[in-house]
C-alpha cells in the first residue's frame, strides 16, 4: 500500500528514518520486500520563490456521511465547461551509475532499449498511451480516443461529461529534458535480483533521490508551477525502508494553488513490478485527483486513486495496445465514487476504471498508512 504522509509530523518521520539509513538497499532484508507507492504532502528543502502560474484546477464539492469533502482536481469544472485543459510535461530521464563495489551497473533510460521493442526506454514511455491516443471504450461506451487518464477521468466523471464531448483534461507532447546522472555510492545503494520478476535490478535511497529532484527543478527553468516533470529510472527501484521498494510518488514543492507539483516513477522490465507504464499511470492518474497531495478523503486517508487497486492481481495493471503497435499495462484506478462522491457520478456507476467488480463499496480497502 502507498505510504500515507498527511501531516508535517509525518513528513518529518519519513525524513528521520531516511537518515537512520532504513532506505539504503544494501540493508534490506533477504524477505521478498513490499511493493509499494509513496504520496509526500508539499516540502521544500529549500526557500520557494513565489510564482502567479499555475496547473489549471477546480474544486469539487461533496457530502459523505455528513461531512463535506472539498478536493482540488486538474482541469475545469466539469459541471460548467465543456473545453480541453493540455498541461505542458517534461520528461527528465535519470541515468544511474552503481559501482563496482555495489554491482557495477549502469541503468541509462536514454540508450537501453525496452524489452521487447527497438525503442529506448524514454522515447518507449513517450509514446504510451499516457501520451498518444488510443481508442478507449468501457462497458460498451466509447470515451474516446485519448489518453488513458483522459479516459479514465472522463469515465470518473461521466454524470457530467458524457454529453460534453470536448471536456477533457490532458498531457501535452511530452518534452524530453537532458538526462541527468546519478553516480550511487556503495553506502546508498546496490544492484541485485528482481524480486518481482526476472533479470538484474538497482535500488537507491527514496530520501537520496526527492532532494535532487527539486535540484533538477530548480535547474531547468522550462519547469514552473502550470507544468508537469515526471522523473523516470529504468529497472531502479527507490529504497522506503529495509523491507519495501518504491514503484513511483507524486509531491510538490509547495501548497495548492500556485505549488510545483513533480512526480517520479519507475519503468520496470515487463512482468514485475512497476512493469513498463505501470507506475507512470498509478502516480499521473493520482497527481491528476489530488495534485498537491492533500486530498482528504472519507477513507481516513488521501485521495489517491491507485492505492485502492495495486494489491490487486498483476499489480492491478490491464494490457492495451499504444499507438505504436506495442504492448503497454497501465494500472486501474478508483473513481471518486469510491471516495464517497455520489456512485452515480460515475461510468455505469462502477467503483473503478476496469469495473473490478470485488470493489463494492467506497472506501472497502481502508485507508493507507505508513509503512
Amino acid at each position: 500500500m502507498k505510504a500515507k504522509m498527511t501531516r508535517a509530523v509525518a513528513l518529518i518521520t519519513f525524513v528521520w528514518l531516511a537518515v537512520a539509513g532504513l532506505t539504503l538497499a544494501q540493508d534490506a532484508k533477504p524477505a521478498k520486500p513490499r511493493a509499494i507507492f509513496l504520496a509526500i504532502p508539499p516540502h521544500s528543502y529549500g526557500s520557494v520563490a513565489p510564482s502567479a502560474k499555475h496547473l489549471t484546477q477546480w474544486t469539487y464539492s461533496f457530502k459523505y456521511q455528513g461531512l463535506i469533502y472539498t478536493p482540488v482536481i486538474v482541469g475545469t469544472d466539469p459541471r460548467h465547461t465543456n473545453v480541453t485543459t493540455s498541461t505542458p510535461v517534461f520528461i527528465i530521464p535519470i541515468k544511474m551509475i552503481f559501482g563496482k563495489s555495489n554491482g557495477n551497473r549502469t541503468f541509462d533510460p536514454n540508450n537501453d532499449i525496452y524489452p521487447g521493442t527497438k525503442l529506448t526506454v524514454t522515447q518507449y514511455i513517450a509514446q504510451s498511451p499516457i501520451f498518444a491516443p488510443i481508442n478507449f471504450t468501457r462497458g460498451g461506451i466509447n470515451l474516446g480516443t485519448t489518453q488513458y487518464e483522459d479516459a479514465y477521468e472522463r469515465g470518473s466523471l461521466w454524470k457530467y461529461v458524457k454529453t460534453n464531448n470536448k471536456y477533457h483534461v490532458l498531457l501535452s507532447e511530452p518534452t524530453i529534458l537532458p538526462e541527468q546522472t546519478i553516480k550511487v555510492a556503495p553506502g546508498q545503494g546496490s544492484v541485485r535480483q528482481n524480486p518481482y520478476g526476472h533479470g538484474k535490478v538497482g535500488f537507491y535511497g527514496a530520501d537520496l533521490l526527492d532532494p535532487q529532484l527539486q535540484t533538477y527543478i530548480g535547474k531547468l527553468k522550462q519547469i514552473q508551477p502550470d507544468t508537469l516533470p515526471l522523473f523516470l529510472t529504468y529497472d531502479v527501484y527507490l529504497g522506503c525502508g529495509s523491507d519495501c521498494a518504491v514503484g513511483g510518488y507524486h509531491s510538490a514543492i509547495s501548497p495548492q494553488p500556485n505549488g510545483q507539483t513533480y512526480s517520479f516513477a519507475a519503468v520496470i522490465d515487463p512482468d514485475a513490478f512497476a512493469a513498463d507504464i505501470g507506475a507512470l499511470s498509478h502516480e499521473v492518474g493520482e497527481w491528476m485527483v489530488d495534485p498537491f497531495v492533500d486530498n482528504q478523503c472519507a477513507c481516513g486517508g488521501l485521495m489517491e486513486v491507485g492505492d485502492p487497486l495495486e494489491t490487486e492481481p498483476n499489480y492491478g495493471y490491464f494490457p492495451y495496445t499504444g499507438s505504436n503497435g506495442l504492448s503497454y499495462h497501465p494500472q486501474d484506478l478508483v473513481f471518486i465514487n469510491y471516495f464517497g462522491a455520489p456512485r452515480n457520478t460515475s461510468l455505469k456507476n462502477w467503483f473503478t476504471f476496469q469495473d473490478e467488480t470485488n470493489v463494492t463499496a467506497p472506501c472497502d480497502r481502508g485507508s493507507e498508512r505508513m509503512p
